[in-house]
């Protein structure tokens, strides 16, 4: 027990109880598999547990629709669906009118897609726009890419350097955006820390200065509430394997404000994406709205669980699953201070929900040895240098007695580990 905040095991225990008892979104925990499980998931926010009526889901997909309809799903339903499911999440979950989401590729194709077209078209309005602004700290394929476009496309890389316990602010932004920015890349909630940046102000300041912007959704999608349409996104992409239960790598998706779908020429041109699919003719013609955004064959049974987790949010709410996800992570800290501070544990993620998403990272030099240990008993947190156990909770499938039982065992293993 912690002097200063007088919280035992016991007490938390009954806290934790008490509190999923409170919980107006406790019975969904029981539609995801695994749940009634002693193992302790707290990564969520890399892969999320899957709905139990996704099992059945895609045993009728396969017997049904694929394996009764055959090729004509394509007509019946399946050609229609990157749309119609792109338009559910983005009512549900990114503040999106209808028209402007797709669901398609991987997180990686969709950005190079996004943020290749996003350059060449601020570099053919004015060629001195030539640097794409990204942080230091942003997910590895983000700069990569960037790095990559760069070079390709004969541009530059402008570099935030960003405090790796936070993330990009008004000020760095304000300061690296200028007469020659092109574009700027960022996520929303920063992977590593958990930062949640202030994205309507981010993207004010983008457009201040000439610039388009493209988000990265990834780790907000499903946990946190994103207005696209109100903050004025030019472009986002987002994965639907973490908060939307996807599925091991289950499709991203693309949003594109409509005012910029006829202007942006993405570069993988393929027949998905032609303005007549069937016509098979000498020369592409890109399609209009967001089917241009679009290349190879859709990854359709990918999209069958995705489906089922929609539904689920659509019928919650964002707003609660927000609600939910910030007592989730306000709890983790309180616990965080009281069990794991006295062993040297700091809290490297924002204490102010305002600017934290759906995860904690607790920092330790050695979280490495601590989340091997943790993995052999059955407690599920992931790791990121420089010494950071995160703690993804998912709001949907996670309780707060799970919670507490696993951050006591974090407890115990560091104490194990020396």
């Amino acid at each position: 027990m912690n002097p200063e905040t007088g919280l035992s095991f016991p007490d938390a225990h009954a806290e934790a109880s008490a509190l999923d008892a409170a919980d107006p979104l406790r019975a969904h925990r029981d539609a995801f598999v695994g749940s009634e499980a002693p193992l302790v998931y707290f990564d969520g926010n890399s892969l999320g547990r899957p709905l139990r009526e996704s099992v059945e889901g895609l045993a009728v997909f396969v017997r049904e629709e694929w394996g009764g309809r055959l090729i004509r799903g394509w007509d019946e339903q399946w050609m229609a669906l990157p749309f119609a499911l792109g338009d559910r999440i983005g009512a549900a979950a990114l503040g999106a009118a209808p028209g402007q989401t797709v669901v398609g590729d991987s997180t990686t194709v969709l950005l190079y897609k996004l943020v290749r077209a996003a350059f060449d078209a601020a570099q053919a309005a004015d060629p001195a726009r030539v640097e794409i602004v990204v942080d230091r700290d942003n997910f590895p394929t983000d700069r990569y890419l960037v790095e990559g476009i760069a070079a390709e496309r004969g541009g530059d890389v402008r570099w935030i350097d960003v405090d790796l316990d936070a993330g990009v602010t008004a000020d760095a932004l304000s300061a690296a955006v200028g007469p020659q920015t092109a574009l700027v890349l960022l996520s929303h909630v920063a992977y590593r820390s958990g930062y949640m940046a202030d994205a309507a102000a981010l993207t004010a300041i983008a457009h201040a200065a000439g610039a388009l912007i493209v988000w990265d959704l990834c780790h907000s999608v499903g946990a946190v509430e994103v207005q696209a349409d109100r903050w004025e996104f030019d472009l986002a992409v987002g994965c639907t394997y973490k908060y939307l239960n996807g599925g091991p790598g289950s499709p991203a998706f693309a949003y594109v404000a409509t005012r910029h779908q006829e202007t942006l020429s993405q570069p993988i041109h393929g027949w998905m994406g032609a303005a007549d699919v069937f016509a098979m003719g000498p020369e592409y013609t890109p399609a209009v709205g967001m089917r241009r955004f679009l290349s190879g064959t859709p990854p359709i049974t990918a999209m069958v669980a995705l489906r089922d987790m929609v539904a689920r949010v659509e019928d919650v709410g964002i707003g609660p699953i927000r609600e939910k996800s910030v007592a989730l992570t306000e709890f983790a800290i309180r616990l965080a201070d009281a069990w794991l501070a006295p062993l040297g544990v700091t809290v490297a993620s924002p204490r102010d929900p305002a600017f934290r998403g759906g995860h904690v990272t607790l920092a330790h030099p050695r979280m490495r040895e601590v989340t091997a240990a943790l993995w052999e008993q059955d407690v599920i947190p992931d790791y990121r240098d420089p010494g950071g156990l995160r703690i993804g909770l998912s709001p949907l499938s996670t309780s707060f007695a799970e919670v507490a039982d696993g951050t006591a065992k974090v407890a115990a293993a560091l104490r194990a580990v020396g």
